[in-house]
């Protein structure tokens, strides 16, 4: 391939708050893998890079839901989501997540760049807020009716049915996901990036300059840039992500997806001194590897952020897949209708291949596609046992058997047309794989593979290498012409072994090394300018026994899966349910308008908080009651850090007599609300007030 002189590849980041399910592994993680180990063997300059987004709204939601804090949630997620991508062979150079120094270093030092050039429109604008809760609302935090589809359960910034991006505004009946009242609009300041001054660029660039792209990006972004661009807010009013790095801007922080997509080049950062050579020099390619819901960011929006920064190369091309469905049903994690990737590999030891096959035989490059458990079952039984495993197998049998364990010679005086088609097709084999995988069709280029293993077997089959050894000389021993013709098969058969060995590197690594240990030569021969040759192996060469490649998937164990599906579902259902049966805890005895007068109760502000020494429970909160500050001890240590309450408005009961506790004096109470799950909220008077007035 003629190219330059690097590559960087990167694969979209999955949120930090839950699982890797197989959709984002057909999506957008194994076709990035496959392109990346193919440039690797065609010895590229390449770089892989990823990491795990752990800022923005389904980061928090994910920690209310669980009684944790954000941190907690990012970092028991950002495990799971590293482990399973590495166990299903997804090559990163680097895996790095959002949370670390250096991706908010970087990230605040973009926003800078395009704050102090004054490309920023800073506006004042009415957002929805929840009277209830006190907080305003990022777009996840409010769902509705979708006005495209109809769909019930869309969220503010997109619905995940029908996939179009929408804005809260669209909404048929929003309400907050928080408390499920009917957000109100107030008003906030926010930083809005001006994507339609950049508009001309963008059409120029896409519409005209990269008409190569999918159809399903390229028809995408046609559609974005037909109905016109408009400012969008870069940051957002939350305690969670990076904070806006300008001193007006208290409880602001950076939109995720501003934040999230740089978060490429801080891998990059992170990984190499010589980063800005993948990011800056005009020389490299960059290759966004994507699902179709991320397009318009990664295709309108970044790269109108790259062009406005300056100092940064484009994307070259950005393949995204369509949605991967299971079972005929879309993919939903609330009903946990999905097959997760770290319960399959408990499920499949060792199968890692066989679901990198299916999933690229079934790959959704085109249109949303559907998994099945059967499918599954078909592909491994009938494609990978049957025809590739089958072939190799038999191959390597019949060389212990009748060549002695050994490559056996090409004898030209026996060599049939046959023989030279099926020596052929090795070469035109390579061209044709190499060529799709650089149009980014793997499924095509996977096709072309197990076709060339299926010629391999009909070879075998029709020169009868188990027959011609029956004719025997009068010494008992194999004819020697049929000897001949025996050697010519077999010869050609693990010159194919060492091919296919090469060809299925990039889309099943795992048992391209078993092959290799087979044939007992070293992972440079993956080389692929070494794929469609004829002469891989030496004649002569001792090999090893045969290792069975893959294995038959019974009846039962799709069963089992199914039978996983539809529990999960179930009990998925069942803990919604008894989410919303909610037991309240009853009532405490009557008491007088009398008794409720003698408690004080006041607004305040809490200006520091820390951990107590020797206590799991308690913090030390510093409060601002207008009038005088106040040290009050509470028991919520389990529940919040001290950085993320810093500026939380409460509610303090203001006249309850002192208490001494681990030797410190606390002066009052601070008012929480507890659900039945045992998780504490704040009872907060909003922002409408000041500190100290009295609450009735």
């Amino acid at each position: 391939m003629s190219d330059p002189s690097r590559y960087l590849v990167t694969a979209a980041l999955p949120y930090a708050n839950g699982p890797l399910h197989i959709g984002h592994l057909a999506g957008c993680y194994l076709p990035a893998d496959i392109f990346v180990r193919y440039l690797r063997v065609n010895r590229k300059d390449v770089k892989f890079v990823g990491g795990s987004d752990e800022h923005g709204v389904p980061i928090t939601i994910r920690a209310m839901q669980e009684g944790k804090t954000p941190q907690e949630v990012v970092d028991h997620y950002h495990a799971i989501l590293k482990s399973s991508l590495e166990n299903m062979g997804i090559s990163y150079d680097i895996y790095s997540r959002t949370s670390q120094p250096i991706h908010h270093k970087t990230s605040q030092e973009f926003f800078l760049n395009l704050y102090n050039k004054g490309l920023f429109e800073e506006k004042e604008s009415a957002q929805y807020y929840d009277e209830k809760v006190g907080v305003f609302l990022a777009d996840r935090y409010i769902t509705g009716t979708c006005p495209i589809c109809g769909n019930p359960n869309a969220y503010g910034d997109q619905c995940e049915k029908c996939g179009s991006s929408l804005s809260p505004d669209q909404l048929i009946n929003p309400h907050s996901t928080l408390s499920d009242a009917v957000p109100v609009k107030k008003i906030t300041k926010h930083w809005y990036f001006p994507l339609q001054q950049y508009e001309p660029f963008l059409k120029e660039w896409i519409l005209e300059g990269h008409k190569e792209w999918k159809n399903n990006v390229y028809g995408q972004c046609k559609s974005w840039l037909d109905n016109g661009l408009q400012s969008r807010a870069m940051t957002r009013d939350s305690n969670w992500g990076i904070k806006v790095p300008l001193p007006d801007a208290e409880g602001k922080v950076l939109y995720v997806w501003f934040d999230a997509p740089i978060g490429y080049i801080s891998a990059t950062k992170e990984l190499t001194d010589d980063w800005e050579k993948y990011w800056c020099d005009p020389n490299t390619k960059l290759y966004h590897f994507i699902g179709k819901d991320n397009i318009v960011f990664h295709c309108i929006i970044f790269p109108a952020m790259l062009k406005a920064h300056g100092d940064f190369v484009l994307p070259t091309n950005v393949p995204a897949n369509e949605f991967l469905n299971i079972e005929g049903d879309k993919v939903s994690t609330s009903r946990n209708w999905a097959v997760w990737i770290d319960e399959y590999l408990k499920d499949f030891p060792g199968q890692q291949d066989v679901l990198r096959y299916v999933l690229c035989a079934n790959a959704p490059e085109t249109k949303d596609n559907d998994f099945t458990w059967k499918d599954f079952q078909d592909r491994n039984n009938s494609e990978l046992v049957a025809n590739l495993g089958n072939f190799v197998n038999r191959t390597f049998v019949l060389m212990h058997k009748l060549c002695g364990g050994k490559v056996p010679p090409l004898h030209g005086e026996v060599a049939t047309e046959e023989d030279q088609q099926m020596i052929n097709a090795f070469a035109e084999t390579k061209q044709k794989v190499g060529s799709l995988i650089e149009q980014f069709k793997f499924r095509e280029a996977l096709s072309e593979i197990m076709e060339l293993a299926r010629k391999g077997n009909k070879y075998m089959q029709d020169k009868e290498p188990w027959i011609l050894a029956r004719q025997l000389d009068a010494n008992g021993k194999v004819e020697e012409t049929a000897q001949k013709k025996i050697d010519m098969c077999i010869h050609v058969c693990l010159q194919l072994c060492a091919n296919l060995a090469i060809l299925i590197y990039p889309f099943m690594p795992d048992t391209s090394k078993k092959m290799l240990k087979m044939m007992k030569v070293v992972q440079r021969m993956l080389f692929w300018e070494n794929a469609g040759k004829a002469k891989l192996l030496s004649v002569g060469y001792s090999l090893r026994a045969p290792e069975l490649l893959f294995r038959k998937i019974e009846d039962s164990e799709i069963e089992a899966q199914l039978e996983k599906l539809k529990s999960g579902t179930a009990k998925a259902k069942e803990k919604k349910e008894a989410a919303s049966a909610t037991t309240y805890t009853p009532l405490k005895s009557e008491i007088t308008i009398d008794d409720f007068g003698k408690l004080d109760f006041r607004t305040g502000t809490i200006l520091t908080a820390e951990k107590v020494e020797k206590a799991d429970k308690l913090l030390k909160l510093e409060i601002d009651l207008g009038f005088e500050k106040r040290t009050i001890l509470s028991g919520i240590a389990q529940h919040f850090t001290p950085e993320e309450i810093i500026g939380q408005r409460v509610v303090v009961v203001a006249n309850l007599a002192p208490r001494k506790m681990r030797g410190i004096d606390s002066n009052g109470m601070i008012l929480m609300a507890e659900n039945h799950e045992g998780k504490l909220f704040f009872v907060s008077p909003g922002e409408v007030v000041g500190n100290g007035y009295t609450v009735r």
